[in-house]
């Protein structure tokens, strides 16, 4: 069942998505060589429980911490551990945050100090594609106007697209109907009305689309071993222009100027 959201209950996404943003926020402060993805899992926890919210992760059918960190190669799901962050790697955060009853759920990448221009561009145009699907959720389109733009756009430079893992509703459960690949066809697939709220999140590989799962259960990782990016927003379906219930600013805020800003 895809559930419609009230403006009353979009405003209480709105909310837990300012904490969310913030708590993104306070975690990019401290990505740099040297940091461990554990002290970043903490940062992102006790923000979150400051400001009244609950990590959505968190226990989420056994899920360990409040963030998914995703290093390199792991496309998501990775657990933050002992691993020192170094010069040259990427590093993806996906975190959501209850609150008020209602989820909100958004993922970015960074780079840590500088990476090459292929990674780079990687980050840049997976950011991008997540934007012009963001495009395509109105009341009158479809789930796979969503997933043809970000396919079309991010396959010219030879990228693959992830198949198994797709974005989703958001509402009182963190995920809900209808699920919202990154791939597909025009006028396809579910007719996306007002007041439909999804997490809209391209994972896009620099090689090969296909992915294993290792023995955790949880991690996904490319099976050429390439790098691999991810960007996400909680999106409210409108008439005429969707509305992005989720927020960079406070993270672009953090990052302007510095290595780990990913400008489009």
């Amino acid at each position: 069942m895809i559930f419609l959201k009230s403006e009353e209950e979009v405003l209480l996404i709105k909310e837990s998505a300012q904490v969310l943003g913030k708590a993104h926020a306070e975690v990019a402060k401290w990505i740099k060589p040297g940091i461990t993805t554990k002290q970043l899992d903490k940062v992102a926890e006790e923000y979150i429980k400051d400001h009244k919210g609950q990590p959505s992760f968190k226990g989420y059918n056994g899920f360990p911490a409040a963030l998914c960190i995703s290093l390199n190669d792991i496309v998501v799901h990775g657990f933050p551990s002992q691993y020192q962050l170094r010069e040259g790697d990427i590093i993806s955060i996906d975190c959501g945050v209850k609150l008020n009853g209602f989820h909100s759920d958004s993922a970015y990448t960074y780079p840590v100090g500088n990476v090459t221009v292929e990674v780079m561009n990687l980050l840049k145009r997976t950011k991008q594609s997540l934007y012009l699907g963001i495009e395509q959720a109105v009341e009158g389109k479809r789930v796979g106007d969503i997933g043809y733009v970000i396919q079309s756009y991010v396959e010219k430079f030879g990228y693959g697209v992830v198949r198994e893992l797709v974005g989703h509703g958001v509402g009182r459960n963190l995920h809900e109907s209808p699920e919202v690949p990154n791939y597909g066809k025009r006028g396809q697939g579910p007719k996306l009305r007002e007041g439909i709220v999804i997490a809209i999140e391209p994972m896009i590989t620099l090689g090969k689309r296909s992915v294993v799962q290792e023995k955790d259960g949880w991690t996904i990782r490319t099976t050429d071993r390439k790098p691999a990016a991810h960007f996400e927003h909680t999106v409210l379906v409108r008439k005429g222009k969707a509305e992005i219930l989720t927020t960079f600013k406070y993270i672009e805020e953090v990052t302007e100027n510095t290595t780990l800003m990913v400008s489009i």
